[in-house]
């Protein structure tokens, strides 16, 4: 903690407060940004001064705390824990739907106990369905199970570091005085807001991506002009028509022209050439019978 003492007073080590605010904007600006992301930040704080700060302000942002004592393996052994906080819930659903009548007084007794002690550990991080992005950290030196926890799981950690902490440990320590309700609600009061900037972000993104999918539905809605092919067999079959009768009303002609009147031209003359000549012949023939 060297690097972050502004001199020492009788035996009382003062923190250099310009360098708390530095490092207090950088863990403002990373917490903002992964409350952005929407995933959950945890906060634990166990200890008396800090306690109570923790579960007023950390409700208001409808983040995971734990206030009371951390139990062993709740983020190495989440699944575990996340059986506990079932255990809790199934308790609650016999409430509801009428189970609860049919237990006997002692099982009743029994219940009870039971959801009010998994309610004091677990009942601050029922909502927290998988393990957390990151872990704020009140007095390291106190929690040092949760920060060995969340180091061995390479969890981003975040935590108030005083003069007798090794700030080493903590990916963003923030050097104040972790046993001064007053130091720690000033540092919670900013952290706080940063995170409920972070998902106010978070939310109007959501709606200027829904208001602009709904101006690219009806841009697609739009009706498109549609282009009718030609018909191509009906045009070659009137072209087949009109050829056909051409060429019989050719063949009528030529049937029908008489060969003394006319001139007949050069094209013409060979098929009724033909025609005539055979009409001779048979006149000869007729002739010499």
């Amino acid at each position: 903690m060297a690097p972050y003492i502004f001199e020492e007073k009788k035996g009382i080590h003062i923190i250099d407060l310009n360098k708390t605010i530095a490092h207090l904007d950088q863990a403002s600006a990373a917490l903002k940004q992964i409350a952005r992301s929407g995933k959950k930040i945890l906060f634990v704080a166990t200890k008396k001064q800090a306690k109570d700060i923790i579960a007023d302000m950390v409700k208001e942002i409808n983040m995971p705390f734990v206030t009371e004592r951390w139990t062993g393996g709740m983020l190495t052994n989440f699944q575990t824990t996340r059986k506990s906080i079932r255990k809790m819930s199934s308790i609650d659903k016999m409430q509801t739907d009428g189970t609860w009548e049919t237990l006997n007084k002692r099982e009743r007794l029994f219940k009870t106990r039971q959801r009010e002690k998994l309610d004091k550990n677990f009942g601050s991080i029922a909502d927290m369905t998988r393990q957390p992005a990151a872990i704020f950290i009140v007095d390291i030196i106190k929690e040092h199970i949760a920060l060995r926890e969340a180091r061995r799981l390479n969890i981003p950690t975040f935590a108030i570091v005083d003069t007798n902490s090794n700030p080493t440990q903590v990916d963003f320590p923030i050097p104040a005085n972790d046993d001064a309700t007053k130091s720690i609600a000033i540092i919670l009061e900013e952290i706080c807001g940063a995170i409920k900037e972070g998902l106010e972000d978070r939310k109007n993104s959501k709606d200027t991506m829904g208001k602009d999918d709904e101006s690219d539905e009806v841009v697609v809605e739009a009706p498109k002009p549609v282009v009718e092919a030609p018909v191509v067999p009906v045009v070659i079959e009137e072209v087949a028509a009109t050829i056909t009768d051409e060429v019989e009303e050719e063949e009528v002609i030529v049937v029908e022209i008489d060969v003394e009147d006319e001139i007949i031209p050069a094209e013409k003359t060979k098929p009724v050439a033909k025609k005539v000549k055979k009409i001779e012949d048979e006149e000869e023939v007729e002739g010499d019978i």
